[in-house]
């Protein structure tokens, strides 16, 4: 296992206004998940989406072109050194709520998050296990699609 922050990781980018934008196939994601879908994209390769404010334990993955709104980071993953999928995963596994800068309305910061103490192992396990995960959430999914036509 390496330690890293993680600002060795990712580089935190935060999300735009899309009200200007006309209707289309992109999602539009805030922290609390799609809010529309648009005819333009922020970015296109799969990222960690992490809370600026609102809901700060509802970090999100995303592996097609997106919008994010500002009240969502989206992230530019360093591949050489961690998955998208597997750092999503270690990152919902945390307890984020002590890192919470806000007075009345939970927010977070570039600060808050780049300070972050991340262990991973060697970029091909993270892949290995992170290719197991994406197998065993899929399956979940179809079987909660079945369970919901029951």
């Amino acid at each position: 296992m390496q330690s890293y922050r993680l600002s060795d990781l990712v580089k935190i980018k935060n999300g735009k206004d899309h009200k200007m934008l006309s209707n289309g196939k992109y999602p539009v994601l805030g922290s609390g998940g799609i809010m529309r879908y648009v005819d333009k994209f922020l970015y296109d390769k799969p990222s960690v989406l992490l809370p600026r404010k609102g809901t700060l334990d509802n970090i999100q993955y995303c592996d097609m072109p997106f919008w994010t709104v500002d009240t969502l980071y989206y992230t530019e993953v360093n591949t050489n050194l961690a998955n998208p999928y597997y750092l999503y995963r270690y990152l919902s596994l945390l307890d984020l709520s002590n890192l919470d800068s806000g007075t009345g309305v939970p927010s977070m910061t570039f600060d808050n998050y780049y300070g972050l103490k991340i262990f991973l192992p060697n970029i091909e396990k993270q892949t290995k296990i992170a290719q197991i995960l994406q197998t065993l959430d899929k399956k979940i999914t179809i079987n909660r699609q079945i369970n919901q036509n029951l």
